[in-house]
């Protein structure tokens, strides 16, 4: 295991003069920004969670001359025992008062109680498990951007709105992959539909071809790939060179630009997904978009890094104005009222710490309707925040009563 203290680093956004505010050590604020830096998901995350955890700084910083916020980088390489190591050192030594990003849901669970033990927040903002905000909800922790009960949820609104009847999953063989197909699945059967069947791969996996066959050998309408990043490109990609589609209807349950992206419209097209944000959705959207291109050229912001930047934002100025950085404070300051997101509209932060807002479902556009090179989406539906997650009650979260 690489020691954590390699894969730290800090980058100072705002460094002001002005007198600490109470309970904030030396009047600054420090965020680490925790993925994955060169594995499946460093697209989605990786350096652009940092610049988009940057940016929230920058913002904050004109808001609050008298703090400072600085940004810590740690790569847990999707394993849970490195990432908590890297967390336990942020927090002890570090001095760390919130850590954002994670985007692996196995890592998640492990430093969530880490977190929750050192009462200092936890910015799930990029995980998909709905255990997060359910059995294994924390008063410290605020799970942003999705979960797998939300993309579930919107991918069976999207299939029985094409006509499926029947599913095929294909998914990961850890939490995440369990959490979608599970979430998937029910949500999926409320509206009339079957599951036709399984099957489930490893992380790394590059071979689709025996899940592909099974799939097709289901019978069923659609086929629902449980996973994400780099597996998720493959097992498109392979899945169009198999003719799988269109005579079977694709949908990616953790689909994100920078995948579809990879995968080419010749093939990806027709691929039916769900998101939170979309760079090009409306003028805040790609107001951010082009902010994000000035510090990575030649990309557009995921929803990954977009939900760094909103849910950064919120903690910051909810710090400034709790006036500390113990987590139980700061999360319910939160929770006291709605918060304006310029990315994501009205963000609701439930007492079972899910922020609450619209989901969109999206078809992926053929090569003749795009008319650049990320110009991937066309919109199919919105799913207001009422009904884009799991109701409060069903979640099993012990802090709701």
């Amino acid at each position: 295991m690489r020691h954590a203290a390699r894969l730290a680093f800090a980058f100072p956004v705002a460094l002001l003069a002005a007198p600490a505010l109470a309970d904030i050590p030396d009047g600054t604020i420090k965020v680490g920004v925790l993925n994955d830096a060169s594995g499946p998901f460093a697209d989605q995350s990786g350096k652009g969670s940092v610049v988009a955890a940057q940016l929230a700084a920058d913002d904050f910083a004109r808001e609050a001359p008298g703090l400072k916020v600085q940004i810590l980088y740690g790569d847990h390489g999707n394993k849970p025992d490195v990432g908590s190591a890297i967390v336990r050192e942020w927090l002890d030594r570090d001095g760390v008062a919130a850590v954002t990003d994670a985007v692996n849901s196995g890592v998640a669970l492990a430093i969530n109680g880490v977190i929750a033990d050192k009462h200092r927040t936890f910015l799930a903002a990029n995980v998909g498990t709905s255990d997060l905000t359910g059995k294994f909800c924390k008063p410290t922790t605020v799970q942003w951007t999705f979960d797998t009960w939300a993309m579930g949820n919107a991918a069976a609104r999207a299939l029985t709105g094409v006509g499926a009847r029947s599913v095929y999953f294909i998914s990961f063989d850890y939490a995440l992959g369990a959490a979608l197909e599970r979430d998937t699945a029910a949500a999926f059967k409320a509206m009339g539909g079957t599951v036709a069947g399984s099957v489930k791969h490893p992380l790394g996996t590059t071979d689709f071809s025996s899940y592909l066959l099974q799939a097709q050998g289901s019978g069923a309408d659609a086929v629902a790939f449980a996973d994400t990043g780099t597996a998720l490109v493959d097992g498109v990609k392979q899945a169009a060179e198999f003719g799988v589609a269109p005579a079977q209807k694709l949908t990616g349950l953790f689909t994100q630009v920078t995948d579809v992206h990879a995968i080419g419209l010749p093939l990806a097209q027709g691929l039916l997904l769900t998101e939170a944000y979309y760079w090009d959705r409306d003028d805040a959207s790609r107001a951010f978009a082009k902010r994000f291109a000035e510090k990575m050229p030649g990309r557009v912001p995921t929803e990954n890094q977009a939900g760094v930047y909103s849910s950064v934002l919120a903690y910051l100025r909810a710090v400034k104005k709790a006036d500390t950085i113990d987590g139980e404070a700061v999360v319910a300051e939160m929770k006291a009222k709605p918060i304006e997101d310029a990315l994501f509209g009205t963000v609701t932060v439930r007492p079972d710490g899910r922020a609450v807002h619209a989901m969109y479902a999206y078809r992926v556009k053929a090569p003749g309707e795009s008319t650049s090179e990320w110009d991937v989406y066309a919109p199919i539906a919105t799913i207001p925040a009422d009904g884009a997650f799991r109701p409060l009650a069903d979640g099993g979260c012990p802090l709701v009563k």
